[in-house]
């Protein structure tokens, strides 16, 4: 179904549910203490830039209303929170009034949401799948596994310059998406799930968890009027079964090829593999461990979580540093005066670049992966900067809002990674005007993974190659456009022609 049949859908369901709606929203208890906030008119009105763009158009309603809102939008009653102030309320102050998840009609496709680490309320299983991801994620592991993404990050290097030396320009987003994709499924699984870039097994995956990135970012007026359910109007629950049906028989394959090369090592007593899925499986039935169901759905869920945000980061750095040549040079000079001409770099070296450490948080000051993080639910009636947060509530955090406030940062719109030299703000989860991992007890468990994945990445591509756009172009005419889904990529990918520093 295309944009304009969607927005007519859309527009026309918001119509008739107008009378409704005042029913259930004017004359109740929740007139006059909930959050301030537009009109259903106002809404319909601007229905088209709420779903094509929701950051941007909630952004400016919150700069009218103020840092928490109140929008109507169907059955559901959502709150945006547009401040660290009140973010700091809703995401540590009162996190277990805000623990739980609300669940789109998108993540119920075989019950994900039921087995879901980002879903799941706070439980016994849920703690059980973050004990886990804690080990999965912690420095001891990823130490012992940083040779991996050591040799795939050198793949992607000789890819780079192998283009170079034929004169051939590449989709960057593309190249890396590869190398992010076999990095995790050699942590996990001790195998590639790509031999190249133009593999065709690569752009299906490419393919796949694009798809279910913008699928399930997106809105669906499944989620603001439940009655159109069985009717998939957008067809998002169709694609979304398609897509899940896909990796889960990507990931079966996987499991049930180790489980039966176990059982044979067992039987011939050869030692068994040591990587995330052998410790696993070592303990599926035990008492607090995972079954086959949790962790297919465990895997699903690092794979769509883990790769697209890695990819789309590593994009928006490059850019803005293309279009910001003198950032670009500082970025140069720090990686030849921390790391010797001829060594390789490392993820050690990380925290000999602060300048680069500054990039990569402007670069998710003003292009968080997730702009409205995973959005919460109210479990019971709360209150926030004296407003009424109805139980059931939807609660939207708009970290893309807080990364362009002007009474938060000086010069907002400006890619400025000074700000952060000298200064103790990082986005692990403790200053909540950067945020882009979200904060409190459903932060991004991935977190120490993208962090090393990104800076590496980035500082690879700088130290081995110089940049420059094809044809002819230059810097103005890199398009900045975002595409809103799970994560906010780039509208257009970013093609960019490499030219080799390191020519030995």
């Amino acid at each position: 179904m295309d944009l304009l049949l969607i927005s007519i859908t859309i527009v026309c369901a918001g119509t008739l549910t107008f009378f409704i709606l005042r029913l259930l929203f004017n004359q109740t208890q929740y007139t006059i203490k909930l959050p301030p906030g537009p009109s259903l008119f106002h809404i319909i009105r601007n229905i088209l830039e709420l779903s094509r763009n929701p950051h941007i158009a909630i952004t400016k309603l919150s700069k009218i209303y103020g840092p928490i809102i109140t929008l109507k939008l169907g059955s559901r009653i959502t709150i945006v929170i547009s401040s660290p102030q009140l973010a700091k309320q809703v995401l540590q102050e009162n996190s277990q009034a805000f623990s739980s998840r609300t669940v789109p009609y998108a993540s119920r496709v075989f019950d994900q949401h039921k087995n879901s680490l980002t879903f799941l309320p706070l439980s016994a299983e849920w703690r059980n799948l973050r004990r886990h991801c804690a080990t999965i994620f912690s420095t001891q592991m990823l130490d012992s596994t940083k040779v991996v993404r050591q040799q795939k990050l050198k793949e992607l290097l000789d890819f780079i310059k192998e283009k170079s030396l034929n004169g051939e320009d590449l989709d960057l987003g593309e190249a890396v998406f590869t190398t992010v994709l076999n990095s995790i499924s050699n942590t996990f699984f001790s195998k590639d799930l790509s031999h190249s870039t133009s593999d065709e097994k690569s752009q299906e995956f490419k393919n796949i968890i694009g798809g279910v990135m913008e699928d399930g970012g997106r809105p669906n007026i499944v989620d603001f009027f439940p009655i159109l359910a069985p009717l998939d109007p957008q067809g998002v629950q169709a694609r979304m079964s398609i897509y899940f049906i896909k990796l889960f028989k990507i990931i079966d394959g996987i499991i049930e090829e180790r489980m039966c090369s176990r059982d044979s090592k067992i039987d011939s007593g050869s030692e068994v593999g040591n990587d995330v899925l052998d410790s696993i499986i070592s303990n599926v039935g035990a008492t607090s461990q995972l079954s086959r169901n949790e962790i297919r759905h465990l895997f699903l869920d690092l794979f769509i979580a883990g790769i697209e945000t890695t990819v789309v980061t590593v994009e928006w750095v490059m850019a803005e540093l293309l279009r910001n040549p003198d950032k670009l040079e500082k970025v140069r000079e720090e990686l030849c005066q921390a790391i010797e001409e001829d060594a390789i770099l490392e993820e050690s070296h990380i925290s000999k670049l602060p300048y680069l450490q500054a990039v990569v948080k402007e670069t998710f000051r003003l292009h968080p992966p997730g702009p409205f993080l995973v959005p919460r639910k109210c479990d019971e009636d709360a209150c926030i900067a004296g407003f009424l947060v109805p139980k059931d509530a939807q609660v939207l955090v708009n970290v893309w809002a807080m990364g362009r406030d002007p009474t938060i940062w000086e010069k907002p719109n400006i890619f400025l990674p000074e700000r952060f030299l000298n200064c103790e703000i990082n986005f692990k989860g403790q200053n909540f005007e950067l945020i882009p991992f979200g904060a409190g007890k459903r932060m991004c468990p991935g977190l120490p993974l993208a962090h090393r994945s990104v800076h590496l990445i980035v500082a690879s591509l700088l130290h081995n190659f110089e940049w420059k756009l094809p044809d002819g172009l230059t810097s103005e005419h890199i398009n900045m456009k975002e595409d809103f889904g799970l994560s906010l990529k780039r509208a257009q990918p970013l093609r960019l022609q490499a030219i080799s520093i390191k020519l030995s």
